[in-house]
């Protein structure tokens, strides 16, 4: 696909890794959309970049969808979706907690059910709703209409102590990813994930040099945290390259997690 002319639709594109794509496909001469929580600063970087704001929560399913629908009005189509919204326990009011404690306490189901509606059914939502109005696009010489990527993580993998319900909700993006590459095939749509590691955005960004040195520590290098261009960097080119199809890259610096 070429970035020139296309359309996309970036979700959680107010800050970190999908602003920095965003603001990368706004270089290469393609249309943005931000979408990202109301109380974000969506609506000011739409505007840096020369389009528009559409607040939403991803697990308010239908609200997604009306959002999408406005912004592929707005643009008059869409070729590109990025999605890196989601988050752990802390981000549906838990806490990091083990399947079962020592004093028999288990992990709350409901917290469970909630990092699995966050990440895995929002993602999917977002995509059913994306490839719909993909599906309608003229494809180009290749065949193509259009490249959705969704956001895992390594956690996916090797997640940590406390992570079970981050883990099982990364795996199950991951998991889809072929499955939904087969799916879409026939459309000349493809679906990718990128799997990141530790990255400085949000609450990580903030972080002390000696803290982030020490999570960093094993990786293979560079031992540091990733910068939201080198995610941007990839992303790029999985729009580009038609042979990226169905499957997770990671983008870790050769990063494994320990159990803790």
């Amino acid at each position: 696909m070429e970035i020139q002319g296309s359309k996309a639709i970036f979700v959680g594109g107010a800050s970190g890794m999908c602003r920095a794509t965003a603001e990368r496909f706004k270089q290469g001469g393609g249309e943005v959309a931000i979408l990202d929580l109301e109380a974000s600063n969506g609506a000011e970087i739409a505007a840096s970049l020369g389009g528009k704001f559409y607040p939403c929560n991803v697990m308010d399913y239908a609200n997604m969808d009306q959002m999408i629908a406005d912004a592929v009005g707005d643009m008059g189509g869409l070729h590109f979706v990025l999605n890196t919204a989601g988050g752990g326990n802390r981000s549906v009011g838990g806490t990091a907690q083990r399947t079962v404690k020592k004093d028999g306490t288990r992990h709350p189901t409901d917290i469970f059910s909630k990092v699995v509606a966050l990440n895995l059914v929002a993602s999917f939502n977002i995509n059913t709703a994306a490839a719909q109005h993909m599906s309608t696009n003229t494809p180009n010489k290749d065949g193509e209409r259009g490249v959705m990527i969704n956001t895992s993580s390594i956690a996916a993998f090797e997640g940590q102590i406390g992570q079970v319900a981050y883990s099982a909700a990364k795996g199950g993006i991951s998991a889809m990813t072929l499955t939904m590459a087969r799916d879409l095939g026939n459309l000349g749509i493809r679906c990718m994930t990128i799997a990141p590691s530790l990255f400085a955005t949000g609450l990580t960004a903030g972080i002390p040099v000696e803290s982030s040195d020490n999570m960093t520590k094993d990786a293979a290098f560079p031992h540091r945290m990733g910068n939201p261009d080198e995610f941007a960097i990839m992303a790029i080119a999985i729009f580009e390259s038609a042979m990226m199809n169905g499957s997770t890259l990671r983008v870790d610096a050769g990063q494994r997690f320990a159990p803790r």
